[in-house]
C-alpha cells in the first residue's frame, strides 16, 4: 500500500508544480490578466480536442467497442447516482432553487474528471497510457453529454434565458470525440499524412500541463485568505473527494462492476472541483468566490486524497 501511495502522491505533485507555477505567474504579474481566458481557449479549442481525438483515433476500434461497452452502462449508473445524491444534499449549502444550489448541484454531480483525470491516467500508467486513457475516456462518455446538456445548462442564471441544452453539444470536443471514434473504427487514421498526426500528438501533450497552470492562475486571482474562509467549502469538498466517490464505488460493486470499470470511476468521481462553477458566474456577472474556494481547496486535499483513496482501493479490490 505504501508503494502505491508514494507513486500516486509523486504523480500528484507534478500536477501540483504546474499549479504552483500558474499562481505564480498571476500573483507576481509576469503574464497579463486575460491569461486565463487564453488558455481556457487554447484548452477548449485546441489541446483538450487533439488530445480527444488523438487518443479514439488510435485506439477505438469495433472490437474495442464490443469489449467495453459494459463500461457505458455503469458510467452510466455512476452518474443517476451522484445526481440523485446531489440533488439530496445540496439543499443543506445553499437555499433551495436559487442559482447558488445550482453551483453545488453541479460540483457534486461532476468531478474534474476532464483535466485532472486525464492528466493523471498517463503518469500512473505510463507503460500502458495510450489504452488506459482511451478506457477513462470511453467510460466518461456518458458524463461528457450530460456536463454539456444539463450541467451548463444550470449553469446559466435563469435571467439570462436558455437555449436548447442539446446545443450545448456544438463544441470541439464533442466533435473530437465522433471524429476520433469514425477514424478509429474504419482504420482510416493510417491514411493521415504524418505531420499531422505527429502535430496532434504534439498538441495532445500540451493538454495536461496547461490545464493546471490555467488552474493555478485562477486561483491566484484571488485572496488565499478569502478562499479559506469558506468553511462550507471544506465540507463540501470532503463530500467530492471522500464520500461521493466511495458510496459509488461501493453501488458499482454491489451492481458487478469489474475492477478497471471501478478504478476508472475512482478517478472520474474522486478528483478535485472544476473551474465552470467559476467560468460561468464570472461570465454573467455572479458570484465567483464560492467556486474560487471550491477549486483552491479540493485541489489542495486531492494531493493527498486521490493516493489515499487509490491506495486504499488497491488495498481492497484485488
Amino acid at each position: 500500500m505504501s508503494g502505491v501511495f508514494s507513486f500516486t502522491f509523486s504523480s500528484m505533485l507534478v500536477i501540483f508544480t504546474y499549479i504552483i507555477i500558474g499562481y505564480i505567474l498571476n500573483k507576481k504579474k509576469i503574464v497579463p490578466e486575460n491569461t486565463d481566458r487564453v488558455l481556457s481557449r487554447l484548452e477548449n479549442y485546441v489541446f483538450l480536442p487533439a488530445l480527444v481525438l488523438n487518443t479514439f483515433s488510435s485506439q477505438c476500434t469495433i472490437d474495442s467497442l464490443k469489449t467495453n461497452y459494459p463500461f457505458l452502462l455503469y458510467s452510466t449508473l455512476a452518474l443517476f447516482c451522484a445526481f440523485v445524491i446531489s440533488m439530496i444534499i445540496s439543499r443543506f449549502f445553499a437555499e433551495r432553487g436559487t442559482y447558488q444550489q445550482n453551483i453545488y448541484k453541479y460540483t457534486f454531480v461532476f468531478a474534474n474528471f476532464g483535466f485532472v483525470g486525464n492528466a493523471l491516467i498517463p503518469l500512473l500508467f505510463p507503460d500502458n497510457a495510450s489504452e488506459m486513457l482511451y478506457q477513462y475516456m470511453f467510460f466518461n462518455l456518458p458524463m461528457q453529454v450530460v456536463v454539456y446538456t444539463w450541467g451548463i445548462s444550470i449553469l446559466i442564471p435563469e435571467k439570462e434565458g436558455k437555449s436548447s441544452p442539446l446545443s450545448k453539444l456544438n463544441n470541439p470536443i464533442v466533435y473530437a470525440i465522433l471524429l476520433g471514434i469514425i477514424i478509429g473504427i474504419t482504420g482510416t487514421r493510417a491514411l493521415i499524412p504524418e505531420f499531422i498526426t505527429k502535430a496532434l500528438s504534439a498538441l495532445a501533450e500540451c493538454m495536461s500541463p496547461v490545464a493546471m497552470i490555467l488552474t493555478g492562475f485562477v486561483i491566484g486571482g484571488y485572496s488565499l485568505k478569502e478562499l479559506f474562509s469558506k468553511k462550507r467549502v471544506y465540507v463540501a469538498a470532503m463530500l467530492r473527494l471522500f464520500i461521493i466517490p466511495t458510496v459509488l464505488l461501493s453501488l458499482l460493486y454491489f451492481a458487478g462492476a469489474s475492477g478497471l470499470i471501478m478504478m476508472l470511476a475512482l478517478f472520474a468521481y474522486a478528483t478535485p472541483m472544476g473551474m465552470n462553477t467559476i467560468v460561468f458566474p464570472a461570465a454573467y456577472g455572479g458570484e465567483t468566490k464560492t467556486g474560487a474556494s471550491m477549486l483552491m481547496i479540493s485541489n489542495l486535499l486531492c494531493l493527498l486524497s486521490i493516493p489515499v483513496m487509490y491506495s486504499l482501493f488497491t488495498l481492497i479490490i484485488k
